[in-house]
Order: C-alpha cells, then sequence, then structure tokens
C-alpha cells in the first residue's frame, strides 16, 4: 500500500424551508449521491430501516478488495455504489450483492468523493484533473484540468459541478461539457467540499478562511477568518453554516457573523446536522455533538486515535469511523456505542447510510457494505 504522506490530503441531509437540493414535501429519496448527500447536511432522513435498536445487529453483506486505500467517501444512487481508491480507480459495485459493474483509471490519486446527478458520476484527482464519466458504463464524457491536485468533492447544482484545487481556486464547470464557468482564488490550497444551498457556493481555504460566493458569478459574498487551516467541509442547515477547523464554527449563512464556536480539538472531520443537533469528529479522538443553535455540548464518545471521518447520520444513529480501524455507530441523543467493526487498519473515509445499508472504505483496502444479519 504507498500512501502520500501528507496528512493533509486525508480528509476526509428534509428541512421546512426548500433549498437547492433538499426535498421538497412528499418526497424522500432515500440515496446519498455526494459526499453532502443532496440536503448538504450528511443526513439521511429518508433511512428508515436501520435504527437504534436493530442497528447492534449489523453483519458484513459484502466487501471488495481494492488495489489501494480506500480514502474516497461511498455515494449511492439508483441501487449503485460508487467510490474511488487511493490507487486512481473510481469503481461501482451493485449496492446489494457489491458485484462489481465497471471500474475507470484516473491520472493520479484519489481522495476526491464522487458525485452523481443526471447519469453522470463526477469525481476529482490527484492528478488535478474533474472527471465525468457515465454512471451505467463508466466512459469517460470529459475532463477538466485544474492547476494542481484535486483532493475536494465536487458538488452538484442545478448544471454546475463546483470543486476545490491545490491550485487555491475553487471552480464552476458546466456539469454537460466541463466547460469553465467561473473560478474564484483564495489565499492557499482548497480540499474542503463546495456545499451549494440557496444559490451560494460555501466552502473552506486553507487560508483560514470560510467563503461564500454567488453560485453564478462567483462573486464573494463575504468571507470569515477562523484560527485555523479549514480543511473540513461545510454543512448548512436552517440558515446556519456549519464548518471545522481549530473549533467548530456556526456563521449566519446570508452574513457570515459568528454565531457561536466550540472547541472541539480541530481536524479535518465536516459536520453533519440533524434533529436540531451537529456532529464532528476530531483530532483529540472524539466525536461531539453539540446543539446546533447554542453550540452546547450535548456528549462526547471517545474512540481509541484521531477521528478524519465525516459523521453520516440516519434514524438516531450517528456512523463514523476512526484511525483506531473501527466503524463506529453511536446513539445521536446519547451517543452510546451500539455497534462497531474492525477492518483492520485506519477508516478516514466518510460513511454513507441508505437502504438499511451502511457503505465505508477503509485503508485497509476495501469497501464494505453492512446489512441487518
Amino acid at each position: 500500500m504507498q500512501r502520500i504522506s501528507m496528512m493533509v490530503l486525508i480528509l476526509g441531509a428534509c428541512l421546512v424551508s426548500v433549498a437547492w437540493g433538499q426535498q421538497p414535501a412528499g418526497t424522500c429519496l432515500n440515496n446519498w449521491s455526494e459526499f453532502h448527500r443532496t440536503n448538504m447536511q450528511r443526513w439521511n432522513p429518508c433511512e428508515k430501516i436501520l435504527n437504534v435498536k436493530d442497528v447492534r445487529n449489523l453483519g458484513l453483506k459484502w466487501s471488495y478488495d481494492t488495489d489501494d486505500a480506500v480514502d474516497s467517501s461511498p455515494a449511492v444512487d439508483n441501487g449503485v455504489v460508487y467510490v474511488a481508491s487511493f490507487g486512481g480507480n473510481v469503481y461501482a459495485f451493485n449496492a446489494r450483492t457489491g458485484a462489481k459493474l465497471w471500474s475507470y483509471t484516473t491520472a493520479g490519486y484519489v481522495y476526491s468523493s464522487p458525485a452523481i446527478a443526471n447519469g453522470v458520476v463526477y469525481i476529482a484527482s490527484y492528478g488535478g484533473n474533474v472527471y465525468a464519466l457515465n454512471a451505467h458504463t463508466g466512459t469517460l464524457l470529459w475532463n477538466y484540468t485544474t492547476g494542481s491536485f484535486v483532493a475536494s468533492s465536487p458538488a452538484v447544482a442545478d448544471g454546475v459541478v463546483y470543486v476545490g484545487s491545490g491550485d487555491h481556486n475553487i471552480y464552476a464547470l458546466n456539469a454537460t461539457t466541463g466547460a469553465k464557468l467561473w473560478n474564484y482564488a483564495t489565499g492557499a490550497i482548497v480540499v474542503s467540499s463546495p456545499a451549494v444551498a440557496n444559490g451560494v457556493v460555501y466552502v473552506g481555504s486553507e487560508d483560514g478562511n470560510v467563503y461564500a460566493l454567488n453560485a453564478t458569478t462567483g462573486a464573494k459574498r463575504w468571507k470569515y477568518h477562523t484560527k485555523g487551516s479549514v480543511q473540513s467541509s461545510p454543512a448548512v442547515a436552517n440558515g446556519v453554516v456549519y464548518i471545522g477547523s481549530d473549533a467548530l464554527y456556526a456563521l449566519n449563512a446570508s452574513t457570515g457573523a459568528v454565531l457561536w464556536s466550540h472547541d472541539t480539538g480541530g481536524g479535518y472531520s465536516s459536520p453533519a446536522v440533524a434533529s436540531g443537533v451537529v456532529y464532528i469528529g476530531s483530532f483529540d479522538y472524539n466525536v461531539y455533538a453539540l446543539d446546533a443553535t447554542t453550540g452546547a455540548k450535548l456528549w462526547s464518545y471517545a474512540t481509541d486515535s484521531f477521528v478524519d471521518s465525516s459523521p453520516a447520520v440516519g434514524n438516531g444513529v450517528v456512523y463514523i469511523g476512526s484511525e483506531d480501524g473501527n466503524v463506529y455507530a453511536l446513539n445521536a441523543r446519547t451517543g452510546a456505542k451500539l455497534w462497531s467493526y474492525f477492518t483492520g487498519f485506519r477508516v478516514t473515509s466518510c460513511p454513507a447510510v441508505a437502504n438499511g445499508i451502511l457503505y465505508v472504505g477503509s485503508d485497509f483496502d476495501h469497501v464494505y457494505a453492512f446489512g441487518l444479519k
């Protein structure tokens, strides 16, 4: 297994008002089509199979031995799981059986997580390219070359692909053709994955700033300077942007004004928001649950190593990986451990849960699917 020594490149969702990417009333799509899921919150409100009572009965449904570590986070869409490996391959698997449907080899390592929209898989690689692949066949449709590596995961909204790059820029690309629509230069590397809500792109940069950009033009609406590098990706809920840096910050989505911050030990983990609670992992080995309105700590759960993985929330359960090699299922209300699985090596991949199945990658060169026994 080969690894890049730069740890900074290990990165590592229904609301009352309906913004882009949120499900309208009466609609609930039980998928996980991109890193943030479609509602920018890493919360699946449609998951009703796995629950606090039954999750202790999770068992391995299937696993696939990839060519290298899986830091990329799985995406689930229309019965197919998409994920990439550190070795540069993008895979598509039957979500129920694990049968490989196709694979595509990129020109570089892949930390980025796929985004699926309208039958297309969008993903980026360390080679500096953003790829669009046919979701059914893996055939290349187009690729766009940035000025440096890309570890950021794409977000897709209204026919546009948004992604950050090591060349300090945030790019907006035409989802059909790959043509550049605009770019915005920050002051440093952008490994944060953009979140798009209400016509605004929110993203962090290693220059310490969180940016809000007009999704159509790329014009800056505001920026907020934290006290550390921002490699975490934002979650957006109820007019608030939540993002990790030296601490977890809650920012007014319209103005960028800080509403609260809470010291969580810092890290790369990206927050998840569900039912008035925000969850995040930390370099201090803990998973935190904070009141989304006040920032008050509700609970923390200690693992045995760094928590670079970002939580996924579904039906009262928080799923997250740790560098101690385990994938955990925690009670979202109390933080009590409900289940864990030891993969054999660190888990920096961020879980996805859909249709009663938990999907996650591991640096043990595997992607896993867990379901009820």
